[in-house]
């Protein structure tokens, strides 16, 4: 049984290293290849590394102790080392692809015509760790110098071959901040509407990291642009010359409110704020009125809020997700009158789970419309405030003490802890003692 003592633990890149070595040792090939030699040469840290060999899929899981076969028909071997995971695949050429996503068969071959099967030249690079030479048989090394997503070969024959590339060309452009060459972006263009033809989920995960920040807002844009955003967020794209009312909304359409929210996205911003942000005005177009030349939205945080729910249950988001993105849609026109509210209300919103999201969405909001801040602020220094006032977080009484005292189960003892809760999130009630006294003397 092959000895993995050798490998070294230290590093993500030292355990790929080792890796190398050891088919080296063995006398085949290994070569880092694709997103890892791309992000090594832009100086990024990469997040995972893939190894390219000669070696045939059944010699890979000779050498290496941990293995999974998760596309051994592929020549792709998954090697557990040091707590990390590497993609092993034997050098390979595809045909046959007839459901845009998979290649019909797959012969093995040498590392040059293995970059030339690859997606974009500047995924194609080949990188030999132990003799420190860069393979460039795709002219990657040059577009990664010029900023530009090209494919390898025809475009049409590339997209063809998986469709989801229209969309990683965009995803890569934005989140790289580089050009699509010409032809290629044209090709994606072309071919935005087969884009329909991929599963959900794969949708789904190339538009999560294509709306992170700090490149979401180009994103958006390059989507708009390469006409990917019809086919993928129809929704979204109605909100497009949608207008708003010039008082509340100087900044323009519905689109560029969105887009404006995006571009202001904090470093850390999670993927249900970035969808809340996407989402929350998403029922604009549908319940837009004008009476005598006044622009209306009625309902539409509600109206938005089912939306979001189909949207993101088509793209295969969890329930989870999709239920908390929702309540911020739902809530987000309820925070514009937190100074008029009393201390109990407000109190009630600081208790959803949900809050700080939507804390964070009215500042975009704010951010990408009038500018005004001063709601936020009022709202940010109340939360803090009650962050500090743990007598507030949990409830004083429970239905078991409620029944103690004699109170029936059924609706009458919902009634009364929610009457309770609400006297406390008033200070009305301050003590377990003083809320007992209350139930007591409505108890009779």
């Amino acid at each position: 049984m092959p000895d993995s003592a050798d490998i070294p633990v230290d590093s993500l890149k030292e355990g790929a290293l080792g890796l190398a070595k050891r088919l080296a040792r063995a006398g085949f090939q290994a070569y880092w290849v694709g997103g890892c030699v791309r992000d090594a040469r832009l100086g990024q840290a990469p997040h995972d590394y893939d190894i390219a060999t000669d070696a045939r899929p059944d010699e890979i899981e000779g050498l290496f102790r941990k293995t999974i076969p998760v596309g051994k028909q592929f020549g792709v071997i998954m090697v557990l080392e040091a707590g990390h995971e590497y993609q092993v695949a034997t050098f390979r050429a595809e045909a046959g692809y007839t459901d845009g996503r998979r290649p019909g068969s797959v012969r093995f071959t040498d590392a040059r015509e293995d970059a030339l099967r690859r997606d974009f030249t500047i995924n194609g690079l080949f990188y030999d760790p132990l003799a420190d030479a860069l393979h460039d048989w795709v002219g990657g090394q040059a577009d990664l110098e010029a900023k530009r997503i090209r494919t390898i070969g025809d475009p049409a024959k590339r997209f063809g071959e998986d469709r989801l590339r229209l969309l990683r060309a965009v995803r890569f452009a934005a989140q790289l901040d580089f050009a699509i060459e010409p032809e290629t972006f044209a090709a994606v263009q072309h071919h935005a509407a087969a884009i329909r033809d991929v599963s959900a989920e794969r949708i789904r995960d190339e538009l999560l990291k294509l709306f992170r920040a700090p490149h979401a807002a180009r994103g958006l844009d390059l989507l708009r642009a390469s006409r990917l955003l019809p086919e993928v967020l129809p929704e979204l794209a109605a909100t497009i010359g949608c207008e708003q009312p010039p008082g509340y909304h100087p900044e323009g359409d519905v689109f560029t409110h969105i887009r404006l929210m995006l571009g202001h996205l904090p470093a850390d911003a999670g993927s249900t704020l970035i969808w809340a942000v996407l989402m929350h005005d998403i029922a604009k177009p549908v319940t837009q009125t004008r009476d005598e030349g006044r622009i209306r939205f009625l309902g539409h945080e509600t109206t938005g809020a089912e939306m979001t729910i189909e949207i993101m249950n088509r793209l295969r988001f969890p329930k989870a997700e999709s239920a908390a993105v929702k309540t911020c849609v739902r809530h987000h026109m309820q925070l514009k009158d937190a100074q008029k509210m009393r201390p109990a209300t407000l109190r009630k919103l600081f208790l959803r789970p949900t809050f700080p999201v939507e804390l964070a969405l009215h500042w975009l909001d704010s951010l990408a419309s009038t500018g005004r801040l001063e709601n936020f602020q009022f709202l940010q220094a109340k939360f803090a405030e009650f962050q500090d006032q743990p007598e507030l977080q949990k409830p004083l009484l429970d239905g078991a003490d409620l029944i103690a005292l004699g109170q029936a189960p059924g609706p009458g003892l919902g009634e009364l802890l929610s009457d309770i809760r609400h006297r406390q999130l008033a200070g009305e009630l301050t003590t377990r003692d003083q809320a007992l006294a209350y139930a007591c003397d409505v108890l009779g």
